[in-house]
Formats: structure tokens, sequence, C-alpha cells
């Protein structure tokens, strides 16, 4: 049985105006559109395009960005005839047409983060049931052993926990792998990585033949704290994970407070503090403002404690963890949407929001405020800025109408269909430039 062997991390990375992201969003559309081209003779193949994709968070088994977008890509990829073997984590080994379940202890983001304070030391003999080292060995072992015997044109891994599988498979079958970065240890931890989890995400990319960033601010983080070349990574922005929903209708805004709505984990890295400072602002100039905060985390309890010492406990509320249909209601009843993050790789919650018709305010530090045209961006940090924006949206309504409809054209050209195509590109470049050194070997 082949194990992998995981070196430690010998190193840590240590007025108002409306911001519109119109030149960044061309820049991110011009990347993309320079992938496509050659993608489309996969469709209707003598031999179509063979993926092994390794993931570990996957709709409905945990319902965060990154099961969306991998369950989003999937879908992209079989609907231009690729054929998708998908592994992934489960209760007990099973085999599907398409996905294997592999006996693991390992669980979505969402399911066991919540009790961890990610910007201290973690005990990670405890976090996933038992030994996390531990967990993704044998997951690894496990996931290579099942699918040997394939003959896959390439192998794709999602993030840290599954480098260790794409690495040995990509040994064992002899095939190109490409590592898929949806989050950094330095953005969940607010640049204080643990040193393990960052040892194993910088070797994954270093025996990556090829990277994926899901957007230029990710690439930018594994250049500068990875050390990782450019060359070797491309951005693919996520898609849409949803098209344009029908607008629910508006409450009358003169029978109830105007709404302001975060949603996301209660962690370090989506910037609840930061909304709760801008939200102290908006309230001194208007108090009939009424704050939301969705989602669960281990900062919660502080959370609520602190909107209590700031006075704020009128004016906020929080709701806990929500479900999807909740979501879409708050959304939709929301007058605007502020997603603060300290470091965002995408934020696929700006879009939702956006589908839903509310006007959104995104932190510059994200990779989401590169591909909208119609949003007001603000550095995380400027608690006043973010404040001023929040106010300018409430009380312009015809700045908060433009908003909502013209952010809503970045729906309809970011689709999974579309950055598939752009995926299977890189895929044959890949493909094409690993066959030429193995002839050359």
């Amino acid at each position: 049985m082949n194990t992998v062997q995981i070196p430690s991390a010998n190193r840590t990375a240590s007025s108002w105006s409306v911001n519109v992201l119109t030149t960044n969003a061309a820049q991110g559309q011009k990347q993309e559109n320079s992938l496509e081209g050659d993608a489309d003779h996969v469709e209707g193949a003598a031999h179509p395009l063979h993926v092994l994709m390794f993931g570990w968070e996957y709709p409905p088994r945990g319902e965060g960005g990154l099961g969306v977008a991998c369950a989003g890509l999937v879908k992209g990829l079989r609907s231009h005839g690729v054929n998708v073997t998908l592994v992934l984590p489960g209760e007990r080994n099973d085999e599907g047409d398409d996905t294997l379940r592999v006996k693991s202890t390992l669980h979505p983001y969402d399911d066991v983060m919540h009790g961890m304070r990610r910007n201290h030391a973690m005990d990670l003999h405890n976090l996933y049931g038992g030994d996390l080292g531990k967990a993704v060995s044998v997951f690894t072992d496990t996931a290579v052993r099942r699918t040997r015997h394939l003959k896959p044109d390439i192998i794709h891994s999602h993030d840290w926990m599954t480098f260790g599988a794409g690495v040995m498979a990509s040994r064992t079958i002899g095939r190109p792998f490409i590592a898929h970065v949806h989050s950094t240890e330095m953005d969940r931890t607010n640049g204080k990585p643990h040193e393990w989890i960052f040892g194993h995400e910088q070797w994954g990319m270093n025996h990556a033949n090829h990277i994926i960033a899901v957007s230029r601010y990710t690439k930018n983080v594994l250049i500068s704290s990875y050390g990782i070349p450019p060359e070797k990574i491309t951005v693919i922005h996520n898609g849409a994970p949803i098209p344009p929903a029908k607008h629910l209708p508006k409450k009358d805004a003169k029978l109830r407070h105007p709404l302001v709505l975060f949603l996301g984990r209660l962690t370090v890295q989506k910037g609840p503090h930061e909304f709760l400072s801008a939200a102290k602002r908006v309230l001194e100039q208007r108090s009939d403002v009424l704050f939301i905060v969705a989602g669960d985390g281990y900062m919660l309890r502080e959370l609520i404690e602190r909107s209590c010492a700031l006075g704020m406990q009128d004016s906020m509320l929080f709701t806990g963890k929500v479900g999807s249909e909740e979501a879409r209601a708050l959304y939709a009843e929301a007058d605007c949407f502020v997603m603060s993050s300290t470091s965002e790789p995408f934020g696929l919650v700006a879009l939702e929001a956006i589908a839903h018709g509310t006007p959104v305010i995104v932190s510059k530090q994200s990779g989401v405020s590169e591909v909208v045209a119609h949003a007001m961006a603000v550095d995380y940090w400027d608690s006043d800025k973010m404040a001023d924006y929040i106010l300018t949206i409430l009380r312009e309504k015809p700045l908060s109408e433009q908003l909502s409809s013209e952010a809503q054209h970045v729906l309809h050209t970011l689709t999974w269909e579309r950055q598939a195509q752009n995926v299977i590109a890189l895929y044959k470049t890949v493909i094409h430039s690993f066959a030429s050194v193995s002839t050359l070997a």
C-alpha cells in the first residue's frame, strides 16, 4: 500500500463613491476567454475525456462554497461530454455509476470547524473525530487503491485534504495531476496558519503538474505565501451557483425596518467583527436599520456579547445556521448584502445575493470583486467607508436599483458550462505537455 509522506512545514507566511469594478471584471473575462477555443471538440469525440476527481465536500453532504463549486464544475464538465469519476469520503465504501464513496472520518468543512478557533493552536488529534493526519492518510490510501484500475486522462483534486490522493494516483496511474485551490490556510486563519496544514498544501501544490486558482487574488496568495511559480497557476473563476432568481416581492419599506444582511460562517476569515463595526457606525446615523447575521461558527457567542456591549442588541438579529430556503428568503428580503471577508478566495454568497436582486458590498480582499462589474467594494478593515456605502444604498433608491439590475449581467456570462470549457482547455494543455515530457523521458 502506498503511503503519502507529508513533510513538516518549514515556514509560515507571516466622501462616498461607487466603486464599480468594471476594469477588474473585464480583465478577468479576457483571461477566461483566452482559455476557450479548443475545448469544443471534446463533445462527440471518439475517446471522451476521462477525469478522475477527488473531492471531500459535495452536496448534500456539506453545502459550503467548496462543495457548491465542485458540484457546479462536475455538472458543467459532464454537460460537455466529459467522463468524470468522482471520489468522495463517506460513511461506508460505496460505488455508483460515476461516484465512489470511500469510508472515511473526513467531514465537510462546515460540519467540523464551528468549534475550532483556527487563528490559535489547534488540537489536531481531536479534529474530525480522530487524528487528522491519519484520517487524510487513510482516505488517500483507500481512494488510490480503489481507483488504481482506472485509465483517466487526467487527475483533479479539490483543496488540501485530497492533494495526497491526487499526487499518489498520479504516480500510480501515470497521468498528470491538477490541484484546484478554493481556499488556503492563509485565508482561513488571517495569516496565522497551522504549520502542518500549510505544509500539506504547499507539498501538494509543489507536486502538481498544474494549479487552478479560483481568482487572481488567490493566485497572488499562492505566489507570495507558498512560493508557487506564477506560470504554474491558471485562474479560472467559479461559476455562478444559481441563475437569476425571480425576485420575491419586497415588503413596503414604510412598513418595516431597512434590512442589511451578513450571511456566512462566523469565523475570522468572514469578517463578522468588521461587519459589527460598520453596523455601529450606521446606527449612529440611522437607528431604524436592522442588521441580520445569518450563520453559525465559533465566534457566535462573542459576536452576540460584543453587539450587546456596543448597545446594538435591539438592532441585531443572529439567526444561527440557516438552510438554503431560509437563505434565499433572507437574500430576497434584504435591502443590502455585505460580504466583509478579511481574505476571500472567491465569495459565492455575493453572487447568490445578486441573483435575488439585492445590492452588494464586497470586500476588496476577495475574488468575486474581480468579476462583478456593479458592486461597491471596500477594504475589509475600513468600517467607516463600509458604513457610508450601506447608508448610501439605503438612502439612494435609484442607485440601489441600478446596482441590483446591472449586477445581474455576471450571472448570464459566468456560468459553470462556460467555466467548464475553460477547465477542459486547460486539461488538454496539461495532458499534451505531460505527454511531450514523457516521450522525451
